[in-house]
């Protein structure tokens, strides 16, 4: 009996995708659950497991455009798969030994007396010590010089009649430098990958269809690092997940979007739509590019609940497994640009959203705190926001409220 394998749905608007990759060849044995294929929309990767056991045959290429719901191979319940190549050909001949060379006999001893070559400075004929001083000044090699003295000996008339016919000798040519190769400059074309087309354009879109400005203000982190230091093992040893700083945020977010609820709302063209509920966006980076998976209800979520949606979130995403739904509905976001070390960024909205925050790097710093110079672990934070919805006076005051919660987290636990 053979099943067709089909290219899922991933979300009503999408229609099409990419066959990036075959996990099973045609003519490969597969059982039930294992990862068939990977697709790629312009909005999600993803990989599909076979429903079934059987022989895979496979009717689209790697690369090919396939429809939503299109039969792209089958799997045979009832055939066996191939033998492999090197069950067809058996095992490799033995390798006939090679001829053994002898080696060579041994050459005769030099018989005694045998004249041997020698070299210049053994030819090198007496000199006296007044032209080997002459010699050594003027960087003559005596053993090239014909002496003119008695038996042949080098004299200093020698010397100077070598460096006079040295000084009228032709110069010689000097020596043609090697032409150095052009260096290659290569180039290499690739074609965008759905995600990062509609990356481009959803990022392009904001900054021509809103009215963006940035406000900026700096939080000092030392409390809540204190508090994340004292707790951190006990918090992982009762909830099985880390204490990050990304829940303060959270937390400190939707403390503030309760206290202004321009930034938890969209322009409708010509309406403004407010949202009673907070799904906060946290946007994480991936090898396809950046993806902002939804925190839903983040209100109704413990710090716990937050650290522990958003490491799900992040094996999703190196799985392939992450859906379209896990990235819709989102009412504000948040970029945390100093994971990667960034000081300082202006952070691009996530329409129809109208503001995201961005966090960034910590780092030691003198600060002024009761009239004295102090050093404090300080981190900048930026709110991008859509001037159309959001006043200049609200979007400070929204992230002054998220710098008074993190700087005293229990204004977070109060709710004051």
């Amino acid at each position: 009996m053979k099943t067709e394998v089909k290219v899922p749905s991933v979300g009503e608007s999408v229609k099409e995708a990419i066959l990036v990759e075959w996990f099973k060849q045609d003519g490969d044995s597969v059982q039930k659950d294992d990862i068939l294929f990977l697709i790629e929309t312009d909005k999600v990767t993803l990989e599909v497991t076979a429903e079934t056991s059987g022989v895979l045959s496979t009717k689209a290429k790697i690369g090919d455009t396939v429809a939503i719901d299109e039969t792209i191979g089958f799997i045979d319940g009832e055939a066996t798969a191939a033998p492999s190549q090197s069950e067809k050909t058996g095992p490799e001949p033995k390798q006939a030994e090679e001829p053994t060379i002898p080696s060579p006999a041994p050459l005769p001893p030099i018989a005694e007396g045998t004249e041997t070559v020698k070299t210049n400075r053994e030819r090198e004929p007496m000199l006296s010590p007044s032209v080997r001083r002459l010699a050594a000044q003027k960087n003559v090699d005596t053993s090239l010089l014909q002496g003119s003295g008695p038996g042949g000996r080098v004299t200093k008339a020698d010397v100077f009649e070598h460096l006079e016919k040295a000084e009228n000798a032709p110069p010689a040519a000097a020596p043609v430098a090697a032409v150095k190769p052009a260096l290659q400059e290569e180039t290499e074309r690739k074609p965008m990958s759905p995600i990062r087309q509609k990356i481009a354009e959803h990022l392009l879109a904001a900054k021509h269809n809103t009215a963006m400005l940035t406000t900026f203000n700096e939080i000092d982190m030392s409390t809540a690092m204190n508090l994340r230091s004292r707790f951190k093992e006990q918090f992982k040893k009762r909830h099985d997940v880390g204490l990050g700083f990304m829940s303060f945020f959270v937390k400190a977010s939707v403390q503030a979007l309760k206290e202004i609820p321009q930034i938890n709302a969209f322009i409708d063209q010509k309406d403004i739509l407010f949202h009673n509920y907070y799904h906060v966006g946290v946007a994480v980076g991936s090898p396809k590019g950046l993806v902002v998976p939804v925190i839903r209800h983040a209100d109704q979520l413990s710090f716990a609940g937050i650290e522990q949606a958003i490491i799900d979130y992040v094996a999703k995403i190196k799985e392939n497994r992450l859906e379209l739904a896990d990235m819709a509905g989102g009412t504000f976001t948040i970029t945390n640009g100093g994971v990667f070390g960034s000081l300082l960024s202006t952070p691009i909205l996530n329409s129809p959203q109208s503001a995201i925050l961005g966090m960034h790097k910590i780092e030691k710093r003198p600060v002024v705190v009761d009239d004295e110079i102090v050093i404090r672990p300080m981190m900048y934070v930026a709110l991008s926001y859509d001037h159309r919805i959001v006043d200049g006076k609200e979007a400070v005051t929204f992230l002054k409220r998220i710098k008074e919660c993190v700087e005293n987290p229990e204004r977070i636990l109060m709710e004051v």
